[in-house]
């Protein structure tokens, strides 16, 4: 990895370097009062990151596991469209900037970004992890207030990633949003908690996409209605996220890391390669077997059952993992 590109460690490096000597208790209470927040309603017009506490504390909480979520979209986008880059790039709602970290890194030419939020603060410590990382993409970055939601003119761009945000608006706001999503960008990314709440939103938003004329390049294999019936099951995924020592400090937790789930929709306005099929639940790895879960192009939820007999795609089904897609690209 080009070592000017943001990576989990450096932007690890960089929170605890900005956020050292940040009070244990004080992190602590930030981060209860931020869970309860984001688990309740939360009107359009009250910001949950109201000061520098709370940011701080949203940032050593949040942002290592927003940043592993959204890297693992982007890589999920990057596979259907390897041919793509985008040169400018709108983090809508993106406070201290986990999903621009993440886009940075995600191409070789890192695009042009400007991170909206209407939280000052938020902005400010993003600003600063920013330039504390010494990464040049990063340092180049417009941090910018804005209102979140309401419907406004607003200028074309490459890539629109919206991350964890429509749980903090109405659905008014949120129809707002993804429609001036779609209306702006060649490609939009949104990412949401892997709840079934979360996967409502996502699915909301991926209805609304389509009908602005974008088509799904990942995780689904297809453009039509989800197979899967709300109510009874979500679609979500999984990403792996280190945790620092302030990490552990700030959410009180002693294991070396953690698992994030993440609900997630990709849609472009330009033509991509979905994956066939895509590994939607963990592989169950029996004697001589694997079970796949797979959401699929033609045929809607299967199960797939690899033995030893399929020789290489066995071994290729041992080595995938949830969220994968199935069977691997070639070469891979």
């Amino acid at each position: 990895m080009n070592a000017t590109l943001p990576t989990a460690e450096s932007l690890r490096t960089a929170l605890a370097g900005l956020l050292d000597g940040l009070p244990p208790k004080q992190a602590a209470q930030a981060v209860d009062r931020l869970i309860a927040s984001y688990r309740g309603t939360t009107p359009t017009d009250a910001p949950v990151l109201r000061d520098r506490s709370d940011v701080a504390a949203y940032a050593a909480y949040r942002m290592p596991a927003t940043f592993e979520a959204v890297r693992a979209c982007l890589a999920a986008f990057r596979a259907a469209a390897p041919d793509w880059a985008p040169a400018t790039h709108t983090d809508i709602g993106g406070g201290t900037g986990a999903a621009t970290w993440a886009v940075a890194g995600a191409w070789r030419q890192a695009p042009r970004t400007t991170v909206l939020d209407w939280a000052e603060p938020a902005l400010v410590l993003g600003r600063e992890l920013a330039r504390a990382s010494g990464i040049p993409a990063l340092s180049e970055v417009t941090w910018q207030r804005a209102r979140i939601g309401v419907a406004q003119e607003e200028a074309a761009t490459d890539l629109v990633t919206v991350s964890y945000v429509l749980k903090e608006l109405t659905p008014e706001d949120r129809a707002a949003l993804v429609d001036s999503a779609a209306a702006r960008a060649q490609a939009v990314v949104i990412v949401e908690p892997g709840t079934p709440d979360g996967y409502a939103r996502v699915i909301e938003a991926r209805d609304r996409l389509i009908a602005a004329g974008l088509t799904v390049a990942a995780p689904c294999p297809h453009s039509g209605a989800c197979p899967i019936e709300q109510g009874t099951d979500w679609c979500h995924f999984s990403a792996r996220v280190s945790r620092s020592s302030l990490h552990r400090q700030v959410k009180g937790g002693s294991l070396s890391h953690e698992d994030e789930k993440y609900s997630y929709v990709v849609a472009t306005r330009f033509p991509t390669d979905p994956a066939g099929a895509r590994v939607v639940r963990r592989p169950q790895l029996r004697k001589g077997q694997v079970l796949l879960d797979l959401c699929t192009r033609d045929e809607g939820l299967r199960r797939a059952t690899v033995t030893k007999r399929h020789g290489e795609l066995y071994r290729a089904a041992r080595d995938t993992a949830w969220g994968d897609p199935w069977p691997p690209p070639e070469g891979d």
